[in-house]
């Protein structure tokens, strides 16, 4: 047991270099996963489809020469992962959460897995996820997932299984995938970093719809080196993705020691849209406030967001009726009331409104290039409230104020969803429960590596690295 916690402690990065050095084998680490599985994942309910044979029998199987390619960027040597269950993984379960799709078993890998198992990835397990959409793991099939910082709270969504696994010390790396803010979200929730990557980084399946730019795949990990490390194994040009574009010259992973700390940062507690919990906000300024010391001017700013909540909403609603007006057609009683409200709001939206939509999005996008063209960085909270109750479907109302919609909480990610900028959620804090708030920084257009340097060395200075992998707890640690 004491082999066991003492891997499963280790960082992707550093568990990686052990595949790459022969010091450990894919085996071994499927093993000391699958322990730690046992042991903790009754409780946080965070991988609940497990195909632990499978991936053993891959581990024997994993030819010993492939870890003389250690040089290639995002060679991950044999490392177990965990798949979100909106990803298919051949001859394995993918439900989406929905009872619709509870016996429903994918015949091949999706482009976003077969790249990350062509670049050594081994898939463990699916993490669980909200029926559909959402950011709170909950559904019908698997059940909720809980936040291992306190299993009373909710993990965030809708990469919550994949963010509390990280958290709980499950697994080293797991992939998510973000359209409101499902990779920053829970990312935030649970004490790890979750990264929204520009479009056409990561290439995605056939199951969305090709030209769409809201819904990306991305990585999640307990460092920003593992996010770079992950991003570096999914980064590829793939004909099934007409978005996608060869993995950069300079891998992610390589682009981190040539990091730099951002010379300007516009700080924003709310974007100038909505409420903001107070403690919140507090924690989040007092971690972009880390850039001054390495130089940096940070200065209350942002871009102009005005009408981005209703461009979004419009927009979600449009690729909701795209994905899921057939389904609703044979299936509506099976299908949740909220998700249903999505997708007629999509199928009942006026060509004026899709047309100010459309309108709306390219005038905040040329705003924000504007801003970047002064600044390095955005940084603002990644959620408005901390972690809540798991019971709680979503918060509805944010410092005495009713909100409309059930994610109207979310405005922070997805409003910066529409620019299309890469966006990061970094830890910064936590409450006086003792419960994690997440950072979001914004980087300019198709900055990703630079973002990444710039998150590093957040991260580095604020130290809070070490605070994963938890001990799943009924209440978490309040602050000394």
């Amino acid at each position: 047991m004491a082999r066991t916690d003492e891997l499963c402690r280790r960082t992707a990065t550093e568990a990686v270099a052990l595949l790459r050095a022969g010091k450990v084998s894919p085996l071994e680490l499927v093993e000391a996963a699958a322990a730690r599985i046992e042991a903790c994942d009754g409780a946080v309910n965070a991988l609940p489809i497990r195909f632990l044979d499978a991936a053993r029998e891959e581990a024997r199987r994993f030819p010993a020469g492939r870890d003389a390619r250690a040089d290639r960027p995002g060679w991950l040597a044999g490392l177990p992962i965990a798949v979100k269950d909106y990803n298919d993984v051949r001859g394995q379960l993918t439900t989406y959460g929905s009872p619709i799709f509870a016996r429903n078993v994918a015949q091949e890998d999706d482009v976003t897995v077969a790249t990350m198992r062509a670049n050594g990835a081994i898939p463990i397990a699916k993490s669980n996820v909200p029926e559909f959409a959402g950011a709170n793991t909950f559904n019908p099939v698997w059940g909720a997932t809980r936040n291992p910082w306190d299993l009373r709270m909710s993990a965030g969504g809708s990469s919550g299984g994949a963010a509390a696994a990280l958290a709980a010390g499950l697994v080293w790396l797991a992939n998510g995938s973000c359209l409101g803010g499902s990779l920053r979200i829970p990312a935030s929730f649970c004490g790890i970093v979750g990264l929204r990557p520009s479009p056409g980084v990561v290439p995605r399946g056939a199951g969305l719809p090709p030209f769409d730019t809201l819904w990306v795949e991305g990585p999640m990990g307990r460092t920003v080196a593992d996010v770079a490390l992950l991003l570096d194994a999914q980064a590829a040009e793939s004909p099934r993705d007409p978005l996608s574009r060869p993995a950069p010259a300079v891998s992610f992973t390589a682009a981190l020691g040539k990091r730099r700390p951002p010379r300007r940062v516009g700080f924003s507690a709310d974007l100038g849209l909505s409420r903001v919990d107070p403690e919140v906000a507090a924690i989040c300024r007092a971690g972009a406030a880390r850039f001054a010391a390495m130089g940096a001017a940070v200065e209350e700013a942002a871009p102009d967001f005005a009408g981005a909540i209703e461009t979004f909403q419009t927009q979600r609603a449009i690729l909701f009726a795209a994905l899921r007006g057939a389904l609703l057609e044979r299936e509506r009683a099976r299908i949740a009331p909220d998700i249903v409200w999505n997708i007629e709001k999509g199928l009942r939206l006026t060509a004026e409104e899709v047309v100010r939509a459309e309108r709306a999005r390219a005038a905040l996008y040329h705003r924000v290039a504007a801003f970047f063209g002064t600044h390095d960085l955005l940084a603002c909270p990644t959620v408005a409230v901390p972690p809540f109750p798991v019971e709680q479907p979503y918060p509805t109302e944010i410092g005495g104020v009713r909100l409309a919609t059930y994610i109207d909480w979310m405005f922070l990610t997805f409003v910066v969803t529409l620019t299309g900028c890469p966006a990061i959620s970094v830890p910064c804090g936590t409450t006086r429960a003792g419960l994690p708030v997440g950072l979001q920084l914004v980087g300019r257009p198709h900055g990703d590596a630079e973002l990444l340097g710039m998150a590093q060395l957040l991260e580095e200075a604020i130290g809070l690295a070490g605070q994963v992998p938890r001990e799943p707890a009924a209440t978490a640690a309040p602050r000394g």
